[in-house]
């Protein structure tokens, strides 16, 4: 069983910056692809960012330059890095882990692992 804990989320105003982490509680040593999802109220989720086991990344096209997905496996941590935030990227976060090959706009979510997600506002 793999859980998940997020942390990082608040509020900020357009143009500022905010780091979400994602830790890993139990350890794993299988490939494991980890991804950032995103749910707006009203809005379907959508996938924000993924990294596999090789450091390989795919990235939303709204945020391709101004987030960067990163993981720490010695600290068993995935981080997204959410630089010039915009009001429409207020949502709720959530990070998502599972043994599968799996990109942003794939398709849905394949992931049996979810954390419980972290708020992010951003104020105009």
């Amino acid at each position: 069983q793999v859980q998940l804990v997020e942390s990082g989320g608040g509020s900020v105003q357009a143009g500022g910056t905010l780091r979400l982490s994602c830790v890993v509680s139990t350890k794993y040593d299988f490939d494991i692809c980890f991804a950032w999802f995103r749910q707006a109220p009203g809005k379907a989720r959508e996938g924000v960012a993924t990294i596999d086991s090789d450091g390989l990344t795919s990235y939303a096209e709204s945020v391709k330059g101004r987030f960067t997905i990163s993981q720490d496996k010695a600290k068993n941590t995935v981080y997204l890095q959410m630089n010039n935030l915009k009001p429409e990227d207020t949502a709720m976060y959530y990070c998502a882990a599972d043994e599968v090959d799996y990109q942003v706009d794939s398709g849905p979510a394949p992931f049996a692992y979810w954390g419980q997600g972290t708020q992010v506002t951003v104020s105009a």
